[in-house]
């Protein structure tokens, strides 16, 4: 199936309502904030897609979720952190390493200094161990489904042009 401009957005803009979901649903409190699988949804999106479409969902899940979580004071925070990490860790090729390298420092750092801003810093140093797990994990999930998506929709084509050569 060729993938359309409008079909991509509708597909972007799922994956970000799926982001929100999941980090609003599965969510850790913290005497900060709280922690989530927000990052699940981001990595994947930028692993799949690029760098841009994980700025959009990382940027727009993260702010989103803070809204309706009653967390206001974080969400254009987590606008600028999230957008920037799936920015980063959409960067392709030889440099992926270092784009994911930088997307965890952009967030586990941006959420320490903000947290110092906001609270001071004896908040903010307990936070920075869950966040870069939250990070971790996100990673890996992201990962492992993109792979595995990846996998089924190959199966899927050759399948289907195994079906058009018996026809």
């Amino acid at each position: 199936m060729k993938q359309t401009k409008t079909s991509k957005i509708a597909l972007v803009s799922i994956l970000a309502a799926l982001s929100v979901v999941l980090g609003y649903f599965v969510k850790i409190p913290t005497p900060t904030g709280f922690l989530t699988l927000l990052d699940a949804g981001i990595f994947f999106t930028a692993f799949y897609f690029g760098s841009r479409e994980g700025a959009v969902v990382g940027g727009l899940a993260g702010f989103l979720i803070d809204l309706i979580s009653g967390y206001p004071q974080w969400m254009f925070f987590s606008l600028i952190f999230h957008g920037s990490q799936g920015y980063l860790a959409g960067v392709k090729g030889k440099w992926q390493w270092l784009g994911l390298v930088l997307a965890t420092i952009i967030m586990v750092a941006g959420y320490a200094f903000a947290s110092a801003w906001m609270n001071g810093w004896g908040a903010a140093i307990p936070e920075i161990v869950p966040n870069l797990a939250q990070n971790i994990v996100g990673m890996t999930v992201g990962f492992l489904l993109c792979h595995s998506v990846k996998k089924a929709r190959r199966s899927e084509e050759h399948t289907s042009e195994l079906q058009s050569l018996r026809e």
